[in-house]
């Protein structure tokens, strides 16, 4: 560290403004309200609440010391406010608040996860300007600190994939209809009636929320830009409980996933359902659960499970960052010690895969008729199309229609497309094939 990069004077206290006071805004001032002494002897001086805007917030309802306004930009324009946080959600306006802290040299912590997934190419480019840092542990499996481990605690290896469940939401409704041989409209409408699943749940169980985290994990394990846009999205409201039960009669276990691995022809980022292994650590974890597997070179698979929201959970990741932000400012560094995403160079060459050209394993749900010779004719295509089958289950029931289940090897879904377009033109197949991607995340 050369002395051009050591600030010459210390402060002795950072004042921290709180843009947002919901959820995860009031748990970062309750937290920081009741560990306060601990919080202080780990960094050596104090962090205090300066101010905060909410629309909602009156002044009575904290300590009065602190200004409230309803306006962010109050915050954002305090020469006074060392790190600002940003709970305010969407992008508007978060993106403008935090773009302007960041211009007028402040650290903003965020735990907006969409901001960062599809505006953080931008952001990161104003915090180096000003020599200031964008923190947002919080903005991903919110309690675990995944963004520490793969940035910080695994630098030293490559990493080869990564596999989370990463919406508490969608592993509650997979659960309760595993469980309980419930269907998803029914535990959907629990779920929103619990408070885990908004009035509009789109962003969870259609996999958006998910395809955020997976966004930025798969950027900072890889070293690769913030890609939203390139990574494959698909839901979990199609999902029965018909093929949850299938999968557990052939030892696997339905969990909406998000999945990023590197190959040799470049890097796959993907949120879908997927099947995986019963005894596989993320079949076992449930509920409102978030976990997060990751596989190095040099450490081999590493598991990081927790709570992946809630105001105590994300808060203690909020206030994470803002302690090591204060740690920066009172030692006097003067530029951030770590890049954003880990890398001080990022391959732009690697190509983000589109889900046409991955390979995997299959589990397929094909709706026939009750005759003789329809299997065949199944197994004759997926031939065709260099699919081999590894175990079939086929259901002989009181009816004219039964299901044929088949697990596939290793495929490349643009194959199996072809394929399921082929069967399905069959006349003695009768419906829609039902296809999920199976993976069993060895080595």
């Amino acid at each position: 560290m050369n002395s051009e990069s050591v600030k010459s004077i210390k402060p002795q206290s950072i004042k921290v403004g709180i843009c947002g006071f919901g959820t995860v805004g009031g748990g970062s001032y309750k937290l920081l309200q009741n560990n306060g002494e601990e919080i202080t002897r780990r960094v050596g001086c104090a962090i205090d609440v300066s101010r905060i805007a909410s629309r909602s917030l009156n002044s009575g309802d904290v300590d009065s010391a602190v200004k409230v306004s309803k306006d962010p930009f109050d915050i954002v324009n305090d020469p006074e406010v060392d790190i600002v946080i940003e709970t305010i959600g969407g992008f508007d306006p978060a993106f403008e608040v935090v773009r302007q802290a960041l211009a007028n040299g402040k650290h903003v912590v965020t735990a907006n996860k969409a901001l960062i997934a599809e505006r953080g190419n931008e952001l990161f480019a104003v915090a180096e300007e000003n020599n200031v840092t964008l923190a947002f542990e919080s903005a991903v499996a919110g309690g675990i600190p995944i963004i520490k481990a793969l940035r910080e605690g695994l630098s030293a290896n490559k990493i080869e994939w990564l596999a989370g469940i990463i919406n508490g939401t969608g592993n509650f409704i997979l659960t309760e209809m595993a469980e309980k041989q419930r269907q998803f409209a029914d535990v959907l409408t629990e779920a929103q009636q619990l408070g885990y699943a908004e009035a509009d749940p789109t962003f969870d169980v259609e996999g958006i929320d998910a395809a955020h985290k997976l966004t930025i994990m798969a950027s900072i394990a890889f070293g690769i830009p913030l890609q939203f846009d390139k990574t494959y999205t698909e839901g979990i409201s199609r999902i029965t409980p018909e093929d949850i039960g299938f999968a557990k009669q052939l030892g696997y276990r339905v969990k909406h996933l998000g999945i990023a691995r590197r190959t040799g022809s470049g890097v796959e980022m993907r949120v879908h359902p997927t099947l995986i292994p019963r005894k596989q650590l993320l079949a076992r974890v449930d509920g409102v659960g978030n976990a997060v597997l990751v596989h190095g070179d040099a450490v081999g698979s590493t598991l990081y499970n927790g709570p992946g929201a809630g105001a105590d959970a994300t808060a203690s990741s909020v206030i994470a960052d803002v302690i090591d932000l204060a740690r920066q400012e009172l030692v006097g560094l003067s530029e951030p010690l770590l890049p954003a995403l880990g890398y001080l160079s990022t391959h732009d060459d690697l190509e983000v895969l589109p889900i046409e050209e991955i390979e995997t394993e299959y589990y397929l749900r094909i709706p026939v008729n009750d005759v003789v010779g329809v299997l065949a004719k199944i197994s004759s295509i997926l031939q065709d199309f260099d699919i081999s089958i590894e175990a079939v289950i086929q259901k002989e029931l009181d009816s004219k229609t039964v299901p044929i289940v088949i697990l596939t090897h290793k495929a490349l879904e643009k194959k199996l497309n072809l394929a399921i377009a082929a069967i399905e033109a069959l006349d003695d197949v009768s419906g829609e094939v039902v296809r999920i991607r199976l993976e069993s995340f060895e080595g």
